[in-house]
């Protein structure tokens, strides 16, 4: 979905090409957004012509250093393919589980924020208490902390992402996943703004206003069917990639 991309270089697909720029754009908005913790994160989508695929950074590389070309291609069993030789083994066991678990996910994202992370210290912990949460509610699921690049985690992850696609990873940070790249960043978006919400409601010395559960559920519709749209989260995408095409950020290569 990138603009201007340049042509794949002969040894790939134009498909996983074209999928190499989208994804080291979107670590270039994640820089731009505040959401890096320093190389402990990550980003992934899959190989669009080849679906048991999937690319990821390079462990080791910051987030406004990442290139098409230096994103490590892997399959599901762990096998690095192509790219890049360094990743992140709990990466891998996080998205490799969603991958495996949710046949139609192409897009994950995951993050240590610190309004996700608090969050993520409080069971249940968002509430109806702001517009932005409205966005997510319907759509989030909490997942319990697990032990890291275990074979029992990854089971549970797919197990916790074929609940909803917005999860709080508890004790731990936020996850999402989502058809397209543009339909992952919107669903983070949206957590990240209603767990920034949250946390400032809990730092006030008297009770938030609660949303009415009727005006609740019918939030809850309304937001489950726009993100059925292909469009979804595509007009902010595009913003974003403006914006960082703007700044000069040459990712493309």
């Amino acid at each position: 979905m990138s603009a201007a991309v340049k042509p794949a270089p002969a040894s790939m697909s134009d498909a996983e090409w074209t999928a190499r720029c989208d994804l080291a754009a979107l670590y270039r908005i994640v820089e731009h957004l505040g959401w890096t913790d320093l190389l402990e994160t990550h980003m992934t989508v899959r190989v669009p012509d080849e679906p048991g695929t999937f690319l990821i950074n390079n462990y080791g590389d910051m987030f406004d250093e990442i290139t098409a070309s230096s994103l490590v291609k892997m399959n599901l069993e762990g096998e690095v393919l192509g790219g890049g030789t360094k990743y992140n083994a709990a990466g891998f066991t996080i998205h490799s589980g969603v991958y495996k678990a949710c046949p139609d996910v192409a897009c994950i994202m995951h993050t240590h924020t610190r309004a996700g992370a608090g969050v993520s210290v409080l069971r249940n912990g968002l509430r109806p208490i702001s517009q932005d949460a409205l966005h997510v509610l319907d759509d989030v699921v909490y997942h319990e902390y697990g032990v890291p690049a275990s074979a029992e985690e990854c089971l549970a992850l797919g197990e916790s992402a074929k609940k909803g696609g917005c999860i709080v990873l508890l004790n731990h940070g936020l996850l999402s996943a989502g058809r397209t790249i543009p339909a992952a960043l919107y669903r983070l978006y949206m957590l990240e703004r209603a767990c920034e919400v949250e946390m400032i409601a809990r730092s006030m010395d008297e009770p938030p206003v609660l949303i009415e559960p009727h005006i609740v559920e019918r939030a809850a519709k309304r937001q489950s069917t726009m993100r059925q749209q292909p469009e979804y989260g595509v007009r902010q995408w595009e913003a974003l990639l403006r914006h960082i095409d703007r700044k000069g950020a040459d990712y493309r290569r």
